[in-house]
């Protein structure tokens, strides 16, 4: 048993050191390429006059914080570049070599790129710097950095919250032109999003990613674009903003049910309604910027707004009818019985005369004060404030009905 354990043991270390070596071989391989002649200032087609053709990838694993007031999303990612460089083949060994010491990383010539629309970034150090190259024995090599970037997007909010937005990630050369540099995307899945990738608010409707071209005085520079087409999720906006101002007009349509006269009643419901609406909307405003065009949100928060205030307003105009009373100076008719009866101009108010002729008439003079101080006219006025309340129970609802189609059938179009 305990000599089993020692040829275990003994054929642990003789792996170990064989591995050892081997990276010690490989170290050694890569130092003599290094040494022999190796410019990293030079491109590996530079004696070649040719430009260096590298390939991009990228590797999305987080795509997030995409925020309208400062424009922009955040991405951690993954981005790789291939190219290939003579000077680094080595036949005498048949695996690629992986480096991550800085040192060895920036002794080899990489590429210079930068992001254009890139507002802030950052290199991952936790817990090793986030760097890898890999050189094959064909002198292709692999050269893949960890970043955590903030990207500018310039968002059209014209049909907030039901828009759709692209937003881009631009590569480029930093100081080698289109002659020295060529940047190219992977022929295949060039942006790859990690799996198991969700936004809150977006949906990733498609990927494009092609070719761009930066120009200055001082030269042309190589350039790839990917774009993101993101399509905003409304649920949360259903459920935070538009139900409860669905509700708080439909609220204010209680008003119409409630008597005419209840006068602090419909006031407390309708000016209640008109700050709920109003509070609404301000909340709404507050995680948005100050765009110069009108967005869908401000249609939607302005209607309702109207909708409650035109409610309001209802009620007062009916509740001025209600009290409206005749003019003291109209000329009436006299009665059979010797008491005057306001003018009539209908069958309607000449019946509601003879009643409040009878209603006068069967009363004492102080009852009749109190009965019947303003005859038919204040009867017929009170019969059209009931029936602009009527009305109301119907022409809003149908109103507010129409503009709900003509508005989402406009912006989701």
């Amino acid at each position: 048993m305990i000599g089993r354990s020692l040829q275990v043991l003994v054929g642990f270390l003789l792996v170990a050191a064989i591995t050892r070596a081997a990276k010690m071989d490989h170290l050694q391989i890569l130092d003599s390429l290094l040494k022999d002649d190796y410019d990293r200032r030079a491109t590996p087609t530079n004696h070649l006059n040719n430009a260096t053709t590298v390939y991009c990838e990228l590797y999305i694993r987080s795509f997030g914080s995409i925020s309208p007031v400062t424009m922009d999303y955040e991405v951690d990612l993954y981005l790789r570049q291939k190219w290939q460089d003579e000077r680094l083949k080595h036949a005498e060994i048949t695996e690629a070599l992986d480096l991550n010491d800085p040192n060895l990383v920036k002794a080899i010539w990489k590429p210079e790129v930068y992001f254009p629309n890139a507002k802030h970034a950052e290199f991952q150090y936790v817990t090793v710097p986030n760097v890898l190259v890999r050189i094959n024995p064909d002198g292709e090599i692999l050269y893949m950095l960890r970043l955590k970037l903030s990207f500018s997007c310039m968002m059209d909010l014209s049909k907030f919250p039901l828009d759709s937005q692209v937003c881009t990630m631009e590569v480029a050369s930093f100081s080698k032109t289109i002659e020295e540099l060529s940047l190219e995307w992977k022929t295949n899945n060039p942006v790859i999003m990690g799996k198991g990738l969700r936004m809150p608010q977006f949906e990733i409707v498609k990927i494009a990613a092609s070719d761009c071209q930066e120009s200055f005085q001082i030269g042309n520079y190589s350039c790839l674009v990917a774009e993101f087409h993101l399509s905003r999720s409304v649920g949360f906006h259903l459920v935070q903003s538009y139900l409860p101002t669905i509700l708080i007009v439909v609220i204010s349509w209680v008003s119409f049910w409630m008597d005419v006269d209840s006068v602090p009643g419909r006031t407390t419901l309708g000016v209640t309604t008109l700050l709920a609406v109003s509070s609404q909307s301000s909340g709404i405003q507050s995680g948005l910027p100050q765009v110069s065009y009108v967005k869908a949100i401000d249609v939607w928060m302005g209607t309702c707004t109207a909708f409650v205030f035109c409610a309001l307003l209802e009620f007062t105009f009916v509740n001025y009818m209600w009290r409206k009373t005749p003019d003291s100076r109209a000329k009436v008719p006299e009665a059979a019985n010797g008491k005057t009866l306001p003018q009539t101009s209908s069958v309607q108010d000449t019946a509601a005369a003879l009643s409040v002729s009878k209603c006068c008439t069967d009363s004492t003079e102080a009852v009749a004060e109190v009965r019947c101080p303003s005859g038919p006219t204040l009867a017929a006025n009170k019969f059209r404030a009931r029936r602009i309340d009527e009305l109301s129970r119907f022409c809003f609802p149908a109103t507010f009905a129409v503009f709900n189609v003509f508005y989402w059938s406009y912006y989701l179009s």
